[in-house]
């Protein structure tokens, strides 16, 4: 078929050679301009032949021959003819198609880079159409190849976004050419708004962006009807700065890409898939099964990270379906190992190989029937790339093309949307990790864990906390709460929040107050969010439990019986709500082996389940589940929360009680000058009754030292404390002054004083400084090992805690 006028890009001809592999000829199957026989050209060139058809063939490289370099192979065209040879359909070798010829005879040449690099990217399309039509003998696809009609081309520059396009690429928009204004925006209001994320990357591409790039995008006409284009485009750099400068485009009519009813079904539904999943892995797994519906035999997807790509995904996964590196004990494959690999993600272009096409052994052992290679392109840059391969030999038509190029433009913004999401979703976990406690303090007298999980339905943080405050030596704080909203400033109020309601506990003030001081302060932090909370003190020896509930979901228990309640506590309003509301008290005892359970409404509550449903569910695993293992139970109790609509903070306390009650005695200390002596002597009696021989040395030295630090360095009143629990002896000081004691580290040893802490911190097992309201408390513990105890008559010891659940999370 022979075209008349001229031909693409205003050349004289252009006439394409197909190879006939069998023959080992190249003969001409198609023409549009002139006629061959006026520039010399024969019809058919062996492809072993010294020949620019040939030679382009055989080398894979393109030839541009102006009247010397014609003469060197013997041929004698018109004077100021010039001729291109570019190569159709792959790299060279097996993979060439055939050749493309393009004369020009204004004198000129193809001396111009940019008219030489549409031309190039000219022959991909041409190539592509020979390769989608099956080979020579086809007329009627190769004539929607060649025909200058059927494609256009256009130069814009990036900096001033004005762009220089012809007759057939403003026909194919469907522009008027005497209207254009030449801005690139005029182009881009023809096309469907899906499709401009990919079309902006090309106009507005990374400083990194430079090479290749194509994709299929539709424009609607005037008439209201949706063509299919088919763009193909080089970014060129500036020589100077290196940063992309223009960019070169080929447009052509893509009728013979467009889908059919059931591929554009598939897309649909590959699209709205896309669009449900949240994470890499979630992309990872619908791609893997979009791929799998074409009959694939092996699929793999990895991501780009700067010169490497990071495996996320393989079906099968089983290490012996996969050749090296491509096993799940190598996850990172170095692109630059893998030329073909490299080359696709260069040129942002899919590559498609046959059965018989020669491969890095790492890439033929995927599909040795057929293997396709698909860049994943986002937002300028290659996101990663998807591997499909298959065991039996398979034949890539124009609707599986266009399905497969389809498909990798939605992964591509869907890997780049699930990274972006994982690295929020990590950065608000590492945020929240960090405003809740690491670990969890061993408890006298029972067990404590907590567990957090965030929201797994959108990306910020949440306000959800929890805490458990050590108070004195057998009372214990448990504080859960929830900060209104998912966002930093809920964080952050959260982090407040909880320093601030530590801080109060810690001083010694009671529950009710405690909470009051909280509202307060987040009264005054002109802050249009609240906070709901639920406090909790318990004496850990008596098990008395006082509660105050500020507009937070009422606590459960689980009694020794395995029975459930709902501990009916009188609340307050929200923090931050009120200025000065009341919150009152509950006191409720607890019977050892109770589990005491606080928690958030996010995981009781969602848009499917009713707060009601909720409560009920928690007490039924409650009763369920025994409490030996916390962890087990608290992992019980989270079962239904895969998918959430908002952040869960769940915090167990199970109540264990003393076998052994532990003894205590007090003294007042008057500022007397034999305040110490009084002291010691108090302290000699307490522990001849308590039947303790052992350590007394210690113990009288301990009281001496911290007594006398007390009196020295403080004002006001004082206390001495003593508590015999088991083998363990405490001494404790309490006195107005909240400077904590530091021990010296620099002691000069002909001094008189300033060893104090020292001499207590060497005869004791451990010691420390707490805050009490208005002052502090210092303390030791000594080892006494043959104390006589006595048990708490009536009392029956809880359950015994499995190994190292004193602490979890």
């Amino acid at each position: 078929m022979t075209g008349r006028g001229r031909a693409f890009g205003g050349v004289a001809l252009a006439a394409v050679y197909a190879l006939r592999r069998e023959t080992g000829e190249l003969r001409l199957v198609e023409t549009a301009g002139g006629s061959p026989a006026r520039y010399g050209l024969r019809t058919m060139y062996p492809l072993a032949d010294r020949s620019p058809v040939a030679d382009a063939c055989r080398t894979g490289r393109p030839l541009w021959l102006d009247a010397t370099g014609l003469a060197a192979y013997g041929e004698r065209p018109p004077a100021g003819v010039a001729l291109g040879a570019l190569p159709l359909g792959g790299d060279g070798g097996a993979a060439t198609l055939g050749c493309l010829i393009v004369v020009d005879e204004n004198g000129e040449g193809f001396g111009g880079a940019d008219r030489r690099g549409l031309l190039e990217l000219y022959a991909r399309h041409v190539g592509e159409g020979l390769e989608a039509g099956g080979g020579p003998g086809r007329p009627s696809v190769l004539g929607h190849a060649v025909e200058g009609g059927r494609f256009g081309s256009f130069a814009l520059d990036l900096r001033s976004g004005r762009v220089m396009a012809d007759g057939p690429t403003l026909e194919l928009m469907d522009i008027d050419a005497a209207g254009f204004d030449g801005c690139v925006e005029t182009l881009l209001a023809h096309a469907v708004p899906e499709d401009l994320p990919a079309l902006m990357a090309i106009i507005e591409p990374g400083a990194a962006a430079s090479g290749g790039r194509e994709l299929e995008f539709r424009v609607r006409r005037r008439s209201g009807e949706l063509r299919w284009l088919h763009l193909r485009c080089r970014v060129l750099a500036d020589d100077a700065t290196g940063t992309p400068d223009r960019v070169l485009g080929v447009l052509g009519d893509a009728a013979r890409l467009r889908p059919s009813a059931d591929e554009v079904s598939r897309v649909q539904r590959l699209s709205a898939t896309l669009a449900t999943a949240v994470t890499v892995r979630d992309v990872s797994e619908v791609a893997v099964t979009a791929m799998r519906e074409l009959g694939a035999d092996r699929v793999a997807l990895a991501e780009s990270e700067a010169e490497r790509l990071v495996i996320t995904a393989l079906d099968p996964p089983e290490d012996g379906d996969w050749p090296e590196p491509w096993r799940a004990e190598w996850p990172h494959v170095p692109s630059r190992a893998l030329p073909a690999l490299e080359a696709v993600l260069r040129e942002g272009r899919m590559g498609v190989w046959s059965a018989d096409t020669l491969l890095d052994p790492a890439l033929a052992g995927i599909g040795p029937g057929g293997l396709a290679v698909l860049p994943l392109p986002a937002d300028g840059r290659m996101a990663g790339v998807c591997l499909i391969g298959w065991e039996r030999t398979h034949e890539f038509g124009p609707e599986e093309r266009f399905l497969l190029t389809a498909a990798a433009g939605l992964v591509g913004q869907a890997v780049m949307r699930a990274r972006a999401s994982d690295a929020q979703h990590e950065l608000a976990a590492m945020l929240q990790r960090s405003l809740l406690p690491r670990t969890l303090p061993a408890l006298p007298g029972g067990v404590a864990i907590a567990r957090y999980l965030p929201a797994t339905v959108g990306l910020d943080v949440g306000g959800d906390w929890y805490d458990v405050i050590q108070l004195t030596d057998r009372h214990v704080a448990l504080v859960i709460g929830d900060v209104q909203g998912h966002s930093a400033g809920a964080a952050t109020i959260m982090g407040q929040i909880r320093t601030a309601i530590r801080a109060y506990a810690v001083e010694g003030h009671s529950p009710d107050v405690v909470v009051s001081h909280a509202n307060r302060l987040l009264m005054g932090m002109e802050t249009d969010l609240f906070a709901t909370c639920c406090y909790v003190a318990m004496d850990m020896e008596e098990g008395d439990t006082w509660f105050v509930r500020a507009g937070h979901l009422p606590p459960l228990v689980r009694d020794p019986d395995g029975s459930t309640r709902e501990i009916e506590v009188e609340g307050g309003p929200p923090l931050g709500v009120v200025a000065d509301p009341e919150y009152p008290m509950t006191v409720v005892g607890l019977s050892p082996g109770a589990v005491l359970t606080l928690v958030t409404d996010g995981l009781v509550e969602s848009a499917s389940l009713s707060l009601e449903e909720g409560l009920r569910r928690i007490r039924e695993a409650l009763a369920a589940t025994g409490p030996e293992d916390l962890g087990r139970l608290a992992d019980a109790l989270l079962g239904g929360a895969d998918r959430r609509d908002d952040d869960v903070a769940l915090l167990l306390l199970r109540y264990d009680g003393t076998r052994i009650k532990p003894r205590r005695a007090s003294w007042t200390l008057w500022r007397l000058p034999d305040a110490v002596g009084h002291a010691r002597r108090f302290t000699a009696r307490t522990l001849r009754s308590w039947h303790v021989t052992d350590e007394v040395d210690a113990v009288l030295l301990v009281v001496s030292e911290l007594v006398t630090n007390a009196l020295m360095h403080t004002q006001g009143q004082a206390r001495l404390d003593l508590t015999l629990a088991g083998d363990r002896l405490r001494v404790a000081v309490s006195d107005s002054s909240p400077r904590t004691p530091v021990r010296s580290t620099n002691t000069d040893w002909e001094a008189t004083g300033g060893r104090g802490l020292l001499l207590v911190a060497a005869v004791s097992a451990a010691w420390g400084s707490v805050p009490l309201s208005g002052g502090k408390q210092v303390w030791c513990e000594i080892a006494v090992p043959g104390a006589e105890a006595e048990e708490e008559p009536g009392k029956e010891p809880g359950p015994v805690a499995p190994a190292g659940a004193g602490t979890g999370r």
